[in-house]
């Protein structure tokens, strides 16, 4: 059974009023509700012999939906809140570097891969086999992530993550959202 993380800290950022975040809390506690009934029902017709129907196919399809949608949601809360910048003595800062030719060109590219139009996410990735680094677009929660790669810094650009508080403005809450990137949590999971 999962339980819905508590991210009032967040609440007061700078950035992000605090009715975009409570309606984002909210749609997050329902991504937590859903999984956890998708897991119960799944789990009962596994038990029940209800596995060769088409309803069990669509609910096991539905459940990855629903479980990235609240385990995005997750990363995407942690590496919110407020931080000092990336120091150009920090490992990823230097991973990052290497990668992308800059840090500066690395920026560019999140902000235009998170720019793109369409809904999704955007996930800067590391690769544990290689250690590179990839910024990636996620088509809803389940489409186009990179097997076997680590997520290390999320952001949500689905509209409901911005247009309370920049309208259709979306570099601007991009921007608002790497000036309030956790860099810290960003550098833990680069390190796992």
């Amino acid at each position: 059974m999962y339980t819905a993380r508590d991210y009032s800290s967040l609440i007061g950022l700078e950035g992000f009023s605090d009715t975009l975040l409570r309606n984002h809390f909210t749609l997050y506690q329902g991504y937590v509700n859903n999984t956890n009934k998708l897991s119960d029902t799944l789990k009962t017709m596994l038990t029940e012999g209800k596995t060769a129907t088409p309803e069990y196919a669509e609910l096991k399809r539905r459940f990855g939906f629903e479980y990235n949608g609240m385990r995005l949601h997750e990363y995407y809360f942690s590496n919110l809140g407020t931080s000092a910048p990336l120091s150009e003595s920090n490992k990823l800062y230097q991973a990052i570097s290497a990668e992308f030719g800059s840090y500066q060109l690395w920026e560019a590219d999140f902000k235009a891969t998170a720019a793109m139009r369409g809904i999704g996410w955007v996930v800067l990735y590391k690769d544990s086999q290689t250690g590179r680094l990839f910024n990636q677009w996620i088509n809803e929660h389940e489409t186009g992530h990179l097997a076997g790669l680590s997520p290390i810094l999320v952001i949500d650009v689905f509209e409901h993550a911005f247009i309370t508080d920049y309208g259709l403005k979306r570099a601007d809450y991009i921007s608002a959202f790497i000036k309030n990137t956790n860099w810290a949590e960003a550098e833990k999971r680069f390190k796992a």
